[in-house]
């Protein structure tokens, strides 16, 4: 339990700023979930739609502290490359 009122209110950001990068995080995995079914169905046209929705996201997310740049790129690299294959 916080004794100071400097650690009484890091504690309280602290449990605002997890709800808020849950929230964060959660739509991030919402916006790949929706790359991945369009994938799995075969939908080129609607993985390609997905994928631009989901990139601005990812970036959104490495800004706010979510993610690393170098996992939102890694994501995003291979993702670009499962949507591409589609049309082959």
């Amino acid at each position: 339990m916080a004794n100071h009122k400097s650690s009484e209110k890091r504690n309280r950001q602290t449990i605002k700023r997890t709800a808020n990068n849950r929230v964060r995080e959660s739509r991030i995995k919402s916006f790949l979930r929706k790359v991945e079914e369009a994938i799995a169905s075969g939908d080129k046209k609607v993985a390609n739609e997905a994928l631009k929705a989901a990139q601005p996201e990812l970036m959104k997310g490495v800004t706010k502290g979510v993610l690393k740049k170098e996992t939102a790129s890694r994501k995003m690299s291979r993702l670009s490359s499962r949507v591409k294959k589609l049309a082959a």
